[in-house]
């Protein structure tokens, strides 16, 4: 018996000690560092804690070398070198976020060649450095995070401050056409992941002397580049103090994009309905931020995020206004309608099919019942599972490349359709009724009151199956209470219909384009302000 109980544990292995490396929070100590290295107790630049600029090269290189790791990194550059006259320099810079070709022709160069008795860098990158945007700093800390973000580092020997100098010059994708927002009329151009380029693109179109454009930096530990941008004196100022304390109350370490930064801004993120609009639209974003409105860019997201909206705002095409009065409002009727069909109409086939069938004509009741002779599952269930395939399909289209996307959605759409009729496992009607409200939920511009709209359909889907018309009625009075009791920033999401506004902008039915434009009253600028004041 024991020699068997002696292979058994030899073949387990139940007699050997856990020798292998396994990170958790109940063991004690802590894992040994790879190739015996350890970390010379470094210093987070976050914190604020690295103090001021020495007045030795030395030891700011040594500062930097620590932080860095430049021992094990080789992406940060720290290049010694002597002027002509013989002064002790230091540049540092991150290699591939910064332009070696600026550095050398326009840094290096020129101090080199100087032969001045000049000393410090204020004077220094007066008369000698060829880089248009310099600025000095004292703290360390900037230095660092200069450093980080493209720039390049000047440091002299003496001098207890350092020169930040404009050298971005890592790769960055072309201004391409809007991928979500396509518009047959108006401009093709779409925000990229640049941030000085997103800012450019507003600036091409608002010409007004009062555009601001504040850059900060998130919170957390990543350092990531936003812009603040309004217009000074003409947006309201409690918006704009009501927007900076939000984004100095986040501190997270992920890396921070639109998306993120969308819902740590917002209140009440369970509720779908989107309170900021997200666009991927130059033209789009300067409108509202002529409007009065507050646009966030983010370093590295090709999206901007426009505050506060309101619900016509989510339902408003950039293209509506390129095109004539009669054109533009037949698009946004079509929009409405399609929109409505969308999150109604499965819910109003079901609650006719189950418990209003005397609404029913005889022939439509009688193409119902003979279409679904052979289907074994109840039709609610039926409808259920068609929307959820639709938004498989939908959603397979979206994340596999362009040309297979296309063939996705041919053979979800046609075959899987022809095939689950065939089968018997779906009616011709349902299939209609199912694709008649994916079509309507295309006609909405926004992507994320698109997926909005599939929950309210979800919802009223659900009200109809209990109760009938009844219940969907419920769910509509529901569903609209909801929406007046939602605010954006401080703006009710149905205004000017809830409360009622002095704005006599149609919204629905697209107006003239008057020859003197003022912003939305609900937006309460400081120029209404003083309007009302008078």
């Amino acid at each position: 018996m024991g020699f068997f109980a002696d292979k058994l544990s030899a073949l387990t292995a139940f007699d050997k000690a856990y020798d292998e490396f396994e990170l958790t929070e109940t063991e004690p100590g802590s894992p040994d560092e790879p190739y015996g290295m350890r970390s010379p107790g470094r210093v987070d630049a976050a914190s604020g804690d690295l103090g001021r600029v020495s007045g030795s090269i030395k030891k700011n290189k040594k500062r930097l070398s620590e932080l860095f790791r430049t021992d094990i990194n080789g992406d940060v550059i720290l290049r010694g070198f002597c002027t002509g006259g013989g002064q002790s320099m230091l540049i540092a810079y991150m290699n591939g976020m910064a332009d070696d070709s600026k550095i050398n022709e326009f840094i290096l160069k020129p101090l080199m060649e100087y032969e001045g008795s000049e000393r410090g860098l204020d004077g220094l990158t007066e008369n000698t450095v060829r880089i248009s945007e310099v600025r000095l700093e004292k703290d360390m800390g900037e230095a660092v995070l200069a450093i980080m973000d493209g720039l390049t580092v000047l440091f002299a020997e003496g001098d207890g401050s350092c020169a930040v100098l404009e050298t971005h010059g890592y790769e960055k994708r072309a201004v391409s056409a809007a991928e979500n927002e396509k518009v047959v009329l108006g401009p093709k151009e779409s925000f990229t992941e640049s941030f000085r380029t997103n800012v450019t693109l507003l600036r091409r179109i608002i010409h007004t002397d009062d555009l601001t454009v504040e850059s900060r930096m998130s919170g957390g530990r990543n350092n990531t580049r936003l812009a603040l941008i309004y217009r000074e004196g003409f947006t309201n100022e409690k918006l704009i103090k009501e927007v900076r304390r939000r984004l100095d109350g986040i501190d997270v370490d992920t890396p921070l994009t639109s998306g993120i930064l969308e819902q740590l801004i917002e209140k009440h993120s369970l509720f779908p309905v989107p309170r900021i609009l997200s666009t991927e639209r130059p033209d789009r974003a300067a409108s509202h931020i002529m409007q009065g409105r507050v646009c966030l860019i983010v370093e590295g997201s090709p999206f901007a995020l426009v505050l506060p909206i309101t619900f016509f705002s989510l339902m408003n095409s950039p293209e509506d206004v390129y095109m004539r009065r009669p054109l533009g409002t037949v698009l946004r009727v079509v929009r409405y309608i399609g929109a409505a069909v969308s999150v109604m109409i499965p819910g109003y086939f079901l609650a006719l099919a189950l418990y209003h069938q005397g609404i029913l004509t005889t022939e439509v009741l009688s193409t119902v019942i003979a279409s679904r002779k052979m289907v074994f599952e109840p039709i609610g269930v039926e409808i259920l599972l068609l929307l959820i395939i639709f938004q498989m399909i939908r959603e397979a289209g979206q994340r596999v490349p362009g040309s297979i996307g296309q063939a996705i959605g041919i053979i979800g759409g046609l075959i899987m359709g022809q095939a689950a009729v065939t089968a018997h496992l779906a009616s011709s009607v349902v299939l209609i009724i199912v694709a008649a409200s994916g079509l309507g939920n295309f006609c909405i511009p926004d992507y994320s009151t698109q997926i909005a709209a599939s929950w309210v359909r979800l919802a009223m889907l659900l009200a109809a199956w209990l109760g009938g018309l009844a219940g969907m009625v419920a769910a509509s009075l529901l569903t609209v209470c909801l929406l007046a009791d939602m605010k954006s920033f401080g703006v009710p999401f149905l205004s000017p219909f809830a409360p009622k506004t002095r704005s006599k902008r149609p919204l629905i039915l697209r107006g003239a384009i008057g020859l003197k434009g003022s912003a939305d009253d609900y937006m309460n600028t400081e120029s209404e302000g003083r309007r009302r004041r008078v």
